[in-house]
């Protein structure tokens, strides 16, 4: 049996809440099969990160080609990539492949504000990576930077959504939630504002829900959805996950990233 695949580029969480731990989870309960190459590996918990080791940029190169060269991805989720070198190597090698269903959330903001990429950084995702995107999907400090512009209220929601996709050429799911709204989401592909409606749930334990969001999207977009289709079902599955009110740790704490499911939707697509 065949079985649509996906590919993850991020890096790596140990406590496994989110980073590609959290991707591989959503991907495989999302039915399908789910590949990664690490950007960094990092020593975190609910309480926070420790230490990081990034890779080099000729290693995470040579994941890359692995993958692409054995078993093609049919989406790519692209997550937290702190340095230009390692973003320029991810760029080139997707458009050597022509990666397909490409959904970059573009890390770039720490819950506590602080920023988590260089400026260098921030101009290499925007040059090289952002306009390679089916997709990409910032919360709402995100957006400010990429839009740059402040957002408070839903409207400037939808004026920050249209200058991103001005500006790269790529459709963009703004984030709500940072106490701006009940967990409502506002998708835009240059044609058309279509917002979807989220309820918030109180669980404190979130860490990962961004990682997360994310590789549902991919996972959907790669059995065939198309991108509202991939962003309806990838929100049920968050909520399913907050829903299941799991909680481990000190900390902010993971998901339940292997909630009972009772949806169709994770079902995986034969070729």
């Amino acid at each position: 049996m065949k079985r649509r695949t996906a590919l993850t580029i991020a890096g790596s969480d140990s406590s496994g809440g989110a980073g590609i731990q959290a991707d591989i989870k959503t991907m495989i309960v999302n039915g399908v099969y789910a590949m990664s190459a690490v950007t960094a590996l990092t020593a975190q918990n609910t309480m926070g990160v420790t230490a990081v080791e990034e890779s080099t940029p000729e290693f995470l190169a040579a994941q890359i080609d692995a993958v692409f060269t054995d078993i093609r991805p049919d989406a790519v989720k692209i997550g937290m990539v702190s340095s230009g070198a390692l973003i320029r190597v991810i760029a080139a090698k997707l458009a050597e492949y022509k990666a397909e269903n490409i959904v970059v959330d573009p890390v770039m903001v720490a819950t506590s504000g602080a920023k988590l990429i260089s400026e260098e950084g921030i101009e290499a995702l925007s040059t090289f990576l952002l306009p390679a995107a089916a997709v990409i999907t910032p919360n709402i400090p995100e957006a400010q930077i990429l839009a740059s512009m402040e957002i408070t209220t839903p409207d400037d929601m939808e004026k920050a959504a249209g200058r991103i996709y001005d500006k790269y050429g790529c459709s963009v799911l703004c984030k709500g939630g940072h106490q701006l709204n009940d967990a409502n989401d506002l998708l835009y592909d240059g044609k058309s504002m279509r917002w979807f409606r989220g309820k918030r749930i109180d669980n404190p334990n979130t860490h990962g829900t961004g990682c997360t969001l994310s590789s549902a999207i991919a996972a959907n977009l790669a059995k065939g959805a198309d991108l509202p289709q991939a962003v309806e079902r990838a929100k049920e599955y968050v909520s399913g996950a907050l829903a299941a009110m799991l909680d481990l740790g000190r900390g902010s704490g993971p998901m339940d990233h292997g909630f009972p499911l009772d949806s169709v939707n994770t079902e995986a697509s034969d070729r």
